[in-house]
């Protein structure tokens, strides 16, 4: 275990030990305190600490860590016969970190696990041009850089993701002056109150190199492991919201403040595209970019014909299960579920359109450039190897579950249902001819040997404590005994079923142990159990190397597949938003490109003016009738007066609302727009009022002085 521990000095060591995954030192105290395990022998001081967790509760102890910020290594045994006193092999099957779970064995098992947001190692920096933050994602191998960042842009940021390291840059210590010095209060003090309750390292030297060099360490990877850039340049982004901003218009939560997420996307739609659609408000789009997203949601909106499911999976899994070979039935058959309705929207005359304008939004979220030409086709290779592979068709009915007389159904189902009906029958045409030729001969020892025994039982007249014995699956030992008891004649007299019974013998189990006083049977069907279970195990070994291999297959591909399912997660987030906005009667917004030129009257008008008519806050359903509608019309600075409780506040946060949304390329709550696009936006108001409660600031502090 040493050795393994020295290889990863900064995880939970896990090794396992039969039917037990086993810890020392101080990752048992770990599992006892953060997993709810107890110590192996009790609270002794005069030993070394020991605790484990059983093998089937091994990922529910990963996740129990993993939640708490621990990264574990998880060392398996190499299965199979060992000597006597000899040890036996190991090597490290795997790791589990926050946001990357372990799917060592993923393959072999029909189980959709449940991928969480990545978690980046982020590293924090300071230069002239403001705050720089990198975010490097293990799994996806890519890094993003956001540089000349304010420090309430840089904190929302920090709120909104969680990290799985923390590293800050020496170059934070100095504030502008030189002087060496970075705390709670002055200058930097709110970026120092985010930071200080979490846990972070220091580190000097060029902030990139040297984050990456971090990443390799806390990972293990080798020196050659490469990370790509996934920032997209762009001259004319906004710049992404203050903290201030983000929590009084709701896209972070906040107490008393309408979720602004809630309004957009409808209760139905979460995960995945309620994530994009954070953080493309958090961090709006280029003009550009913006005006694909208005297009594509304008043609969702008059689509006539159906649209797909718009099946949703998470990039990072794709890649890790695809990179480790531990892609099962499920996964590919998502997979190409994804695919498929790609192509679905390339073949339809109404569809292709939306697919073209998607291929740039997702080029910004993933920062991979693919020709729409070479996209399709790509997709359509691989579509079309999933389905040489997978048993997708109903007509596979060769691959139905052995079923023979006298050996029960569930102990056919149980040696066959992991891997039948998993890749096409063309595939492993041998290894099932073999499945069923043992399956007969399993039958007919059993009908040999044990049915003459029970017909024997069953003609005799059973008494109240008379014979008893049947043919059973013995579960837990995956073979099929003959159970019974008083059946043994008093005196042989060469009847029906004696032979038989004279041939039965105690059954035992894997580790030579006698099972039972009432479990037999004979050497035949003995023979015949292990003939059986050679030839599934070699079906089921066959199986896994071609799911592996198109694993491998399907890797040389990785990046279109990232592709793939990262635009159809923007597609749900749009269409649902479509839908949603249609349905609270919000328009698209005219959107123009905001004049940077100096020269310009900004009394002058037009790409400098901004109008709104019929606002209505975003928190209101104008559908039901309870809005209150406004119209501003905006050019440059003006006053907004009322009396306490007259909506100061809520048409502040309502303009602020609608002009992200635009910016974004999203519907807004009005009945008409203008906006232009605004390279930064800002809402800062001394309010504590509470929309959500319908209460102004006034009326929040007259109870306050109340109570």
């Amino acid at each position: 275990m040493l050795q393994f521990k020295s290889r990863f000095p900064r995880e939970v060591l896990l090794c396992r030990v039969g039917d037990f995954y086993e810890a020392i030192g101080i990752d048992a105290c770990i599992l006892v305190e953060y997993a709810g395990l107890n110590p192996f022998g009790g609270l002794r001081s005069d030993s070394a600490p020991k605790a484990g967790c059983p093998v089937v509760n091994l990922r529910q102890t990963l996740d129990d860590l993993t939640r708490n910020g621990y990264s574990v290594c998880i060392v398996e045994e190499v299965q199979g016969p060992t000597p006597a006193r000899s040890r036996k092999d190991r090597f490290i099957s795997g790791h589990a970190h926050p946001g990357s779970p372990y799917v060592y064995g993923l393959v072999g098992v029909d189980h959709d696990l449940e991928f969480p947001e990545p978690m980046p190692v982020v590293g924090i920096s300071r230069s002239a041009r403001g705050y720089c933050m990198i975010s490097i994602f293990e799994t996806m191998k890519a890094y993003s850089l956001d540089d000349g960042l304010t420090e309430e842009a840089l904190v929302t940021k920090l709120r909104t993701r969680r990290c799985h390291h923390l590293f800050l840059h020496a170059s934070l210590r100095h504030n502008a002056s030189g002087t060496c010095r970075w705390g709670e209060f002055g200058e930097g003090g709110l970026l120092w109150g985010e930071c200080s309750g979490r846990n972070f390292e220091w580190f000097e030297g060029d902030t990139l190199s040297e984050l990456l060099s971090k990443v390799k360490d806390v990972y293990g990877l080798d020196d050659e492991v490469s990370f790509r850039n996934v920032n997209v340049p762009s001259e004319n982004r906004p710049r992404p919201l203050h903290l201030g901003t983000a929590t009084q218009i709701g896209a972070l939560p906040t107490e008393g403040i309408p979720c602004l997420l809630k309004v957009l996307l409808p209760s139905t739609c979460s995960g995945l595209p309620s994530l994009y659609v954070r953080d493309l408000l958090l961090n709006p789009p280029a003009y550009d970019i913006a005006l694909k997203i208005q297009e594509t949601c304008k043609l969702m909106s008059t689509i006539t014909c159906s649209v797909p499911e718009f099946t949703c999976v998470s990039s990072a899994k794709l890649v890790k299960l695809l990179e480790q070979r531990e892609a099962n039935y499920i996964e590919f058959c998502r997979i190409k579920n994804v695919l498929d309705e790609v192509l679905h929207m390339h073949r339809h005359p109404e569809l292709v359109e939306i697919l073209k304008l998607l291929m740039e939004p997702t080029w910004v979220a993933t920062g991979l450039k693919i020709d729409f030409e070479t996209f399709v086709s790509e997709c359509h290779w691989a579509s079309d190897s999933i389905g040489e592979m997978i048993s997708l068709d109903e007509d596979e009915s060769h691959q139905n579950v052995s079923k023979c007389e006298n050996i029960p159904n569930e102990f056919f189902y149980d040696m066959e249902s992991s891997w039948r009906g998993r890749v096409k029958g063309i595939h492993i045409e041998k290894e099932l001819t073999q499945v069923a030729k043992s399956a007969e001969a399993l039958s007919l020892a059993v009908t040999e040997d044990f049915h003459p025994i029970t017909s024997r039982i069953k003609a005799m007249a059973a008494s109240l404590g008379g014979s008893k014995g049947e043919i059973t699956y013995a579960k837990e030992h995956e073979s099929v005994w003959f159970k019974g008891k008083r059946f043994t004649p008093s005196v042989w007299g060469g009847t029906a079923g004696e032979e038989q019974i004279k041939q039965l013998k105690p059954a035992f189990d894997s580790k030579g142990k006698k099972v039972g006083e009432e479990w037999f049977t004979t050497q035949k069907v003995e023979a015949a159990l292990v003939r059986y279970h050679e030839a599934t195990e070699n079906a089921n070994a066959r199986v896994l190397e071609l799911l592996r291999e198109l694993s491998a297959k399907l890797q040389t591909k990785i990046n279109v597949l990232v592709f793939a399912s990262m635009l159809l997660v923007i597609a749900k987030a749009l269409f649902s938003h479509a839908c949603e906005a249609r349905r609270r009667k919000w328009v698209f917004p005219t959107l123009v490109g905001f004049s940077t030129d100096e020269a310009a009257n900004p009394l002058d008008g037009g790409a400098t003016r901004m109008k709104l008519t019929g606002l209505s806050p975003y928190w209101f359903d104008v559908a039901s009738g309870t809005a209150v509608h406004n119209t501003v019309d905006m050019q440059s600075l003006f006053l907004l007066t009322g009396p306490n409780g007259g909506g100061k506040s809520s048409l502040l946060r309502s303009i602020c609302a609608a002009a992200l949304l635009g910016i974004c390329g999203f519907m807004v709550p009005a009945e008409s727009a203008y906006i232009p696009h605004f390279d930064s936006i800002m809402l800062h108001m001394k309010s504590y009022d509470s929309p959500v409660d319908g209460k102004s600031s006034f009326q929040k502090c007259r109870r306050y002085v109340l109570l």
